[in-house]
């Protein structure tokens, strides 16, 4: 599994975790660095099927979602690091919380991105537009690489929020990288079956027992910022920071306020 580290292996340790079909280049190097500088040890890794991880063919995953939540404690595992501060973006998230939920002792604080509580129903569904949007994906040639691209940076402008403009060029140049480095860019499909149902249905958000940090952009299309709110109303320790216009993304004019947030929240373990 590839990673990559930045800042002193004697801070606190930051374990971040990207949401679906996204290599650990979707963690901004200057999001890395600002939280190195607070201090902090940060690691960033591909999941399965994304960037030089193990990839498997398209549509056959030889693994599951909670082999995801096993993995982010592999990664810790192999740089010999006890306890860590999870960071979970999207579906990187919802990796989080099963990592949190069932690995208690090894998760020091949980900062949850753009994200929803597991098990949690009763939460209101993404907008009409990003419905629409959505819909259109199964039209697709999930084989060719131009059309996936294609849709992703659709899917980005989508997904941007209000505060601040969309950056296409940044963001294409960003999903050219993606696609060139990867081993097989096509595997990272797979992503969408695990979400199809295969989270466990046992677990629940309410039992996570880690200080619990919610960053939710007000404006978010695909998780309202009902569902950044509820961590607080079904989580002990939750607190809930909002991000004022702010869409499904990490915006880079937002790093800044993310990072100060984030530095915060994990200052609350002796390890931080």
């Amino acid at each position: 599994m590839q990673s990559q580290a930045f800042g002193d292996p004697a801070g606190a340790p930051v374990l971040l975790i990207m949401g679906v079909m996204s290599s650990m280049l979707w963690w901004p190097e200057r999001f890395c660095e600002e939280l190195a500088a607070q201090g902090r040890y940060v690691i960033r890794y591909d999941q399965r099927d994304t960037g030089l991880s193990t990839h498997y063919a398209p549509g056959e995953p030889g693994y599951s979602f909670g082999d995801l939540s096993e993995d982010a404690i592999a990664v810790l595992d192999g740089y010999r690091i006890e306890a860590a501060h999870l960071v979970g973006m999207s579906m990187g998230g919802f990796v989080a919380q099963e990592a949190a939920l069932r690995h208690p002792r090894r998760v020091l604080t949980l900062t949850l991105i753009s994200t929803s509580p597991i098990g949690i129903v009763g939460l209101p569904s993404s907008t009409k537009a990003y419905k629409e949007h959505s819909a259109a994906a199964e039209h697709i040639d999930w084989s060719n690489l131009e059309a996936i691209a294609d849709f992703m940076r659709r899917d980005s402008a989508m997904l941007a929020g209000t505060r601040h403009p969309h950056d296409a060029e940044a963001v294409s140049n960003l999903i050219a990288r993606d696609m060139d480095r990867a081993t097989s860019f096509v595997s990272a499909t797979n992503h969408f079956m695990l979400l199809s149902g295969d989270k466990a249905a046992t677990l629940n958000a309410s039992k996570i027992v880690a200080p619990l940090l919610a960053i939710h952009g007000t404006s978010d299309p695909l998780f309202p910022i009902e569902h950044g709110e509820a961590f607080t109303q079904v989580a002990p320790n939750a607190q809930l920071h909002r991000i004022a216009g702010g869409g499904h993304e990490i915006h880079d004019r937002d790093i800044d306020e993310m990072v100060r947030a984030i530095a915060d929240r994990t200052r609350l373990s002796p390890s931080g």
